[in-house]
C-alpha cells in the first residue's frame, strides 16, 4: 500500500540525511540486501554517531504485514536497529486492528521506553496516543502516517504522494512529448480512492501531466491488492481501447495490473508503477514488458526512522547539519527508476 496521509508535510525535505551521512545510505546505499530477495536494507553511522552512546530502549509498532510494502517497513526497522550495540529493540506483535496498536504502544509507554518508532494503522486515530508518550517524555518518531498534531510526535518522516505523481506524470508527459504524441490517452489505475495519499497522488500526476498541456484519460481506482488490479485493469482496459500511457498508484497492485494487460494482449502504451518494488524494478530490467519505470516511496523510510529514534534517545543530532538537534520533519523524495538507474535501486526494492 505504501501510503502516508501527511502530504501537507512534504516541504521539509533532508537532502543529507546526516548521521554522518547514514540516513543517506539508507535510501542511495548500492550494497546488496541483508536478506535475500529484497529484504532489509540497513544504513552503518558514520563519524561521531558511529561511536555508541547511551544504550536506549527503542519500542516499535507497525500494521501487520499484509503485504509486501508493510513487511519490508518491519524487517528494515529490525535489521537496523541491530546494527547498532547501544539500541535494545522492544517491537510489539504488528495488528491491523486500532484497539489493539493502542494496547500495545500503552504497554511500550508503561514499560518506559527510552523512544518509539509508530507507524499507525489510522493517524488520526492514534494521535492521542503519541501525545500521551510525548507527554511522559517519550518522543515520538512517527513514521508514514501522520498525526493530527505536532504535539503527538517528535519527528515525523515519510514519503512524498504528491511527489510521487508528479514524478510518474513528469516520466510520462516528458516521453510523450519527446515522441511527438498529441493529444495522447493516458490512463491511471489508483489505490483506495478515499485515502488521502490516494488523492494526493492523483492530484500530482494531474498536476505534472498539466504542466505538458496534457490530461488523465480513463481513471479507475482499485484496492492496493494484486486481484483488485487485475479486475480493475481489465475493466479499463476494456473501456479504453487505446491508450499511451498509463500510471499505476502501487507495485503490489501493479502484479494484477500486468496479469491484465498480458491477458488482453495489448502493448501499444507504456506503464509506470509506484513505490519501487523489487517485481518491478526486475520486470524493467528485462525490459521485455509495458513497464518501463515505477516512482518509489521506498520502505527504507523505517530503517532511517530507527536510526532517527536513537539519535533523539541520545541527544544527538545529524553529523552533516549544522543544527544540533535532529529536524521535526523530514520528507523522502520519490525517485523515477528506469532502464537506465534500475541497477542501482534493485538492491532497495521490496518483495511484493
Amino acid at each position: 500500500m505504501s501510503d502516508s496521509s501527511g502530504l501537507a508535510r512534504r516541504g521539509f525535505l533532508v537532502g543529507a540525511l546526516g548521521v554522518g551521512a547514514a540516513l543517506t545510505a539508507a535510501c542511495t546505499s548500492n550494497a546488496a540486501p541483508a536478506a535475500a530477495g529484497g529484504g532489509a536494507n540497513v544504513a552503518a553511522a558514520a563519524g561521531d554517531n558511529a561511536e555508541p552512546g547511551t544504550p536506549v530502549t527503542i519500542g516499535f509498532s507497525a500494521p501487520a504485514a499484509d503485504h509486501g510494502w508493510i513487511a519490508a517497513i518491519a524487517a528494515n526497522a529490525q535489521a537496523q536497529a541491530g546494527q547498532y550495540s547501544d539500541v535494545t529493540l522492544e517491537a510489539v506483535n504488528p495488528t491491523n486492528d486500532i484497539t489493539q496498536q493502542i494496547a500495545a504502544v500503552e504497554t511500550l509507554i508503561n514499560q518506559g521506553v527510552d523512544a518509539l518508532v509508530i507507524l499507525p494503522n489510522d493517524g488520526s486515530q492514534l494521535t492521542s496516543l503519541g501525545r500521551r508518550a510525548m507527554d511522559a517524555g517519550i518522543p515520538v518518531i512517527n513514521l508514514d502516517r501522520i498525526f493530527d498534531s505536532p504535539l503527538a510526535y517528535r519527528t515525523w518522516i515519510g514519503g512524498d504522494n504528491y511527489g510521487m505523481g508528479v514524478s510518474a506524470g513528469t516520466y510520462i508527459g516528458t516521453r510523450l512529448r519527446d515522441a511527438g504524441v498529441a493529444n495522447p490517452v493516458i490512463g491511471e489505475i489508483a489505490g483506495i480512492d478515499n485515502l488521502p495519499l490516494t488523492q494526493a497522488r492523483s492530484q500530482g500526476f494531474s498536476d505534472a501531466l498539466a504542466s505538458f498541456g496534457f490530461a488523465v484519460g480513463p481513471r479507475q481506482a482499485a484496492d492496493f491488492t494484486a486481484q483488485g488490479g487485475q479486475r480493475v485493469a481489465a475493466n479499463l482496459l476494456q473501456a479504453a481501447p487505446q491508450l499511451d500511457a498509463l500510471w499505476n498508484h502501487d507495485d503490489d497492485q501493479g502484479i494484477g495490473v500486468l496479469a491484465a494487460i498480458t491477458q488482453a494482449g495489448r502493448s501499444e502504451f507504456f506503464m509506470v508503477g509506484g513505490a519501487g518494488s523489487a517485481n518491478a524494478m526486475r520486470e524493467i530490467q528485462a525490459d521485455t514488458s509495458v513497464l518501463k519505470a515505477t516512482v518509489t516511496y521506498s520502505p527504507t523510510m523505517a530503517s532511517s526512522a530507527m536510526a532517527l529514534a536513537r539519535l533523539v534517545a541520545q541527544n544527538r543530532g545529524m553529523g552533516d547539519l549544522v543544527e544540533k538537534e535532529v529536524p521535526t520533519s523530514i520528507t523522502l523524495a520519490s525517485a523515477t527508476i528506469t532502464k537506465e538507474n534500475v541497477d542501482t535501486y534493485l538492491p532497495l526494492g521490496f518483495e511484493s
